[in-house]
């Protein structure tokens, strides 16, 4: 099946390591696909709730399946999150076409472009760190309980629900929350003069043009969604940028051969496993 050409795909928030990840959905995104450019804007591993008793294969499979962009030469970068913060100590870190980063501006078709994760504008983040791991695993323990219920749903013919879409649209004080950080990115990229300003962090894929607070200026906000609830990402193919929503109807099924042919071809340029290993070692 012929692959789908994008000059650049942006994804985030993935959350491997944990129950609410669809990382066999994304797995079928990832190997439908060709860019030329891959951007991970933070949290695809949540080293905050790793746990070595809990990395199924499929999750494996999306980490060799990135690794094989790197080895046919497509630049990934890897920016930092605040679930995989510790990689932070390591920005900068350079390998072929694989880079490691807290942000990156680049030139898109003569636009400047800010890509990072978003998460210096969470006050939680900055200042009650403790509280915002809590949320974290009650998040995690709430998409567990929601995919056992919608799990029951489809069995009945019933529509899926989203139990956090629900707490988070009952509380003013999440949706003031998405609103004040749209408008900081935004405020901040057009004093940078920047044409675009991408972000992840909030778990809620956007793309509009904002209006500065000051009514200096205007910059396209884009934001990727994650791969636990919205399975969404942001491609830029012929001078455009879309946001993608994975719907299975679009899928074929899984082939194991495919799986199996990635594995061989990484194996035999790195020792993936070994590398991963290593990983959980220096985290814990």
């Amino acid at each position: 099946m012929a692959k789908r050409e994008v000059d650049i795909v942006v994804i985030s928030d993935v959350h491997l390591g944990t129950y609410g990840c669809h990382s066999k959905e994304l797995l079928k995104y990832l190997k439908s696909i060709k860019p030329k450019m891959l951007i991970l804007n933070g949290d695809i591993i949540d080293i905050w709730q790793f746990s070595k008793s809990y990395w199924p294969e499929t999750h494996m499979k999306v980490v060799r399946r990135i690794l094989k962009f790197v080895t046919e030469g497509v630049p990934v970068y890897y920016l930092t999150g605040n679930h995989d913060e510790m990689l932070r100590k390591f920005a900068d870190f350079d390998l072929g076409s694989f880079q490691l980063k807290n942000k990156v501006v680049l030139n898109i078709d003569g636009k400047k472009a800010w890509i990072f994760h978003g998460d210096i504008f969470d006050v939680t983040m900055q200042h009650s760190k403790w509280l915002a791991k809590l949320g974290a695993v009650g998040y995690d323990t709430l998409i567990l309980i929601n995919s056992f219920v919608n799990w029951f749903l489809a069995k009945i013919g019933r529509e899926k629900m989203s139990f956090s879409k629900k707490v988070k649209g009952k509380f003013k004080d999440a949706v003031k929350f998405i609103n004040q950080f749209e408008q900081t990115a935004a405020d901040l990229a057009v004093e940078k003069k920047y044409s675009y300003v991408i972000c992840g962090h909030i778990h809620q894929a956007e793309m509009r043009v904002m209006q500065s607070t000051d009514g200096s200026g205007s910059v396209l906000y884009l934001n990727s969604g994650d791969w636990v609830e919205s399975l969404t990402a942001l491609e830029y193919h012929n001078r455009e940028w879309t946001i993608f929503k994975y719907d299975p109807a679009n899928f074929r099924t899984d082939t194991d051969e495919e799986d199996l042919t990635d594995a061989e071809d990484l194996d035999a340029k790195m020792d993936v496993r070994n590398l991963l290993e290593r990983f959980k070692l220096e985290v814990h």
